[in-house]
């Protein structure tokens, strides 16, 4: 068992981005078994679920003319416009039926504003809105995260470099997490996680 100040976060491990699911990622499944091998080293388990309304606003669907993977600028920034995916209620947004969700202390849904995106955890796509997921960190007094889940070079990406910007020491264990890799993304996040003092294991 790890020390008491040590947290496992579960990113997106929802059947959306598992095979057959709207966003698939290649061998999103993969990660669900070392996913649960993990969790019985934790006292303290979360888990992140995107959540997004219908016609949402990072949804390509919702812009006339774009197609799943385009981007357009929002007023935080450059969105990657997705294919519709973790609509709220829908069996795609669901966890994987066989993680195990009874370690889950809390789980953070995130991406339920209609007009802004949420990759990390801990923040929506602004950078400023938080999630919450860092003050229940500290009411447990929480100061190592350990990250695995889906995608690796976005969601799994996003809360690795906040979890270290907020001052976590946080490490992302590949072995249980799987990317994208959209136009070379999944270089680019192990760079710049490993520039942000991200431990990759």
């Amino acid at each position: 068992m790890r020390p008491a100040t040590d947290a496992l976060i579960v990113i997106d491990v929802q059947n959306d981005f598992c095979p057959g699911g709207a966003l698939a990622v290649p061998g999103g499944d993969e990660v669900v078994a070392p996913v649960n091998a993990l969790m019985a080293e934790f006292r303290t388990v979360v888990f992140s679920q995107d959540w997004h309304p219908a016609g949402h606003s990072s949804f390509a669907s919702s812009h006339p003319g774009k197609t799943p993977f385009e981007t357009v600028e929002m007023p935080y920034g450059t969105q990657v416009l997705w294919p519709d995916h973790c609509v709220q209620g829908t069996a795609g947004a669901a966890f994987h039926p066989e993680l195990l969700d009874g370690p889950a202390q809390m789980v953070v849904r995130k991406g339920f504003r209609p007009g802004i995106d949420s990759y990390s955890a801990f923040f929506e796509n602004d950078h400023a809105t938080p999630t919450g997921l860092h003050g229940y960190l500290q009411n447990r007094g929480i100061s190592r995260v350990v990250l695995c889940g889906l995608a690796l070079d976005f969601c799994v990406n996003y809360s690795a470099v906040d979890a270290a910007k907020l001052g976590y020491q946080a490490e992302v264990m590949l072995a249980a997490s799987r990317g994208i890799d959209l136009e070379g993304s999944l270089d680019a996040a192990l760079s710049g996680m490993q520039a942000a003092g991200v431990t990759l294991a």
